[in-house]
């Protein structure tokens, strides 16, 4: 197998989060909505119904364009894509072939790689076909939606470089705001064009279809790859065809064989004018996007944060901008709230709170109280979770901390009495005796029955460093 060079490019189709869709105004968003539900006269293609451009598409455009460093072309044009299917009631598609709205980009990824992206168009979506054992119902809640669609250029050598591409362009679409990024819903889909060779020629492509998750997008290159060089190793010819992946086997299937663009009978579409855009206009939109991701690694590179850690966070545009805004508070306080970020909210448990409760001030004011040993760090994390649990409050940690009895004593002249009566306990005997004799493990003994007569609110450093004077 490392006789053969793997080339790999992906098409990714983005859902766009507007309100309305591409060319109707019905509303774009048809999660839970009962079938055919969310459809327009337009959508059904009835006589004489003429589609209307959503400005709102057009801006999405532009920011998606921008955040992979993209040049986005002036003047765009749409065509039609005819093909006949029973959930495409016009029998086209339009979408744009020849000039489409973004141009050439590119795409770094974590391990430093890049990518470059060919172009990405705007296009509507077709309708959702269910079948059944004898028949097969139509949905066209998704008819005209609006997505783009990114085509890579052939950069990619590996699974695990394709599922971090995607990865990196989910994070991406996710932070422009053009999306809602749910794989799940198909807010983004992704077509893995995949090819092995022994020579410097690329091989015959096939493509597998609507993968929605990572890691169906990493076994699907992994069995494509081997498949294709078990066919030539047996003397065959890989057929550039379309393939279906299926999750249960791990195995991707012959559907059709690939059409070619000429298939398509594209012709310029006669019922949208070309979109004709000002640069003043792409650079007032410039103006508005946010923090992308790289900046962020920057940003939280200062941290000294195990990479997985900072990865697990960018995940969620919410947090990192959170951990941004507490590096600007201080910056010193910063890593023990990205530890929470990544071991406490992140965990499966916690998967469903809404991460944008607390604010940069409550987090930095509770690493702050860690800091300053009025909370310990188990103390903390229950106080973090009541932040993150909480509905409408506006109770401050140290509020919290109070209410939950958490609150550590560091007050030396209350510990002393607490220490001196453990010390003169029987049962402490031996335990101070091993101490004064140089045997410290015999300390956490004592810690934790000073603790034990605290209620947990004495402070084990404090505690520790005090019994070690009075025993020295």
């Amino acid at each position: 197998m490392e006789e053969y060079k793997t080339t790999i490019g992906i098409e990714c189709h983005v859902q766009l989060n507007t309100k309305t869709k591409l060319f109707s105004a019905v509303d774009n968003d048809a999660v839970d909505k009962e079938p055919n539900a969310c459809v327009s006269p337009i959508d059904y293609a009835l006589p004489g119904m003429l589609p209307v451009l959503n400005k709102a598409a057009i801006e999405k455009c532009v920011r998606a364009g921008l955040a992979m460093n993209c040049k986005i072309n002036l003047v765009s044009r749409f065509d039609r894509k005819h093909y006949y299917y029973p959930d495409l009631p016009k029998g086209y598609q339009i979408t744009q072939m020849y000039q489409p709205i973004i141009g050439a980009g590119v795409i770094h990824l974590p391990d430093g790689s890049d990518v470059h992206i060919e172009h990405a168009h705007l296009e509507e979506d077709a309708g959702k076909l269910t079948h059944f054992s004898t028949y097969s119902l139509v949905d066209l809640n998704r008819a005209g939606t609006p997505l783009i669609e990114i085509v890579s250029m052939p950069d990619i050598h590996s699974a695990a470089q394709a599922r971090a591409y995607c990865e990196e362009l989910h994070r991406l679409m996710m932070y422009a705001g053009v999306t809602n990024g749910d794989l799940y819903q198909g807010n983004m889909r992704f077509d893995i064009n995949v090819s092995v060779s022994k020579t410097d020629k690329l091989g015959t492509r096939t493509e597998t279809k609507n993968l929605n998750s990572f890691r169906s997008i990493e076994r699907a290159v992994e069995y494509e790859v081997k498949r294709q060089i078990d066919v030539l190793e047996k003397g065959g010819k890989v057929k550039q065809e379309t393939r279906g992946w299926n999750d249960t086997t791990g195995k991707t299937t012959s559907q059709r064989s690939k059409e070619e663009a000429q298939d398509y009978r594209y012709m310029p579409e006669p019922d949208v004018p070309p979109v004709v855009l000002e640069q003043s206009y792409v650079d007032k939109v410039e103006a508005s996007m946010p923090m992308m991701p790289n900046e962020y690694r920057s940003k939280f590179g200062l941290l000294n944060l195990d990479k997985s850690e900072s990865e697990a966070i960018l995940n969620y545009p919410v947090l990192a901008e959170r951990l941004n805004e507490v590096c600007d508070k201080n910056i010193s306080l910063a890593p023990r709230v990205a530890h929470w970020f990544s071991g406490v909210l992140l965990s499966e448990e916690n998967q469903d709170k809404n991460f944008a409760l607390a604010t940069a001030d409550e987090l930095a004011e509770l690493s702050e109280m860690v800091e300053k040993k009025e909370l310990s760090s188990t103390g903390a994390k229950a106080v973090l979770m009541e932040m993150y649990d909480r509905k409408n409050t506006a109770k401050t940690p140290h509020t919290l901390a109070k209410e939950m009895n958490l609150l550590q004593e560091n007050d030396e002249g209350a510990l002393e009495a607490i220490i001196d009566e453990v010390l003169q306990a029987p049962e402490c005997a031996k335990a101070a005796d091993d101490v004064r004799n140089g045997e410290m493990k015999a300390i956490g003994f004592l810690v934790g029955q000073v603790m034990k007569k605290s209620k947990g609110k004495a402070n084990p450093a404090t505690v520790n460093e005090l019994i070690k004077k009075k025993l020295s």
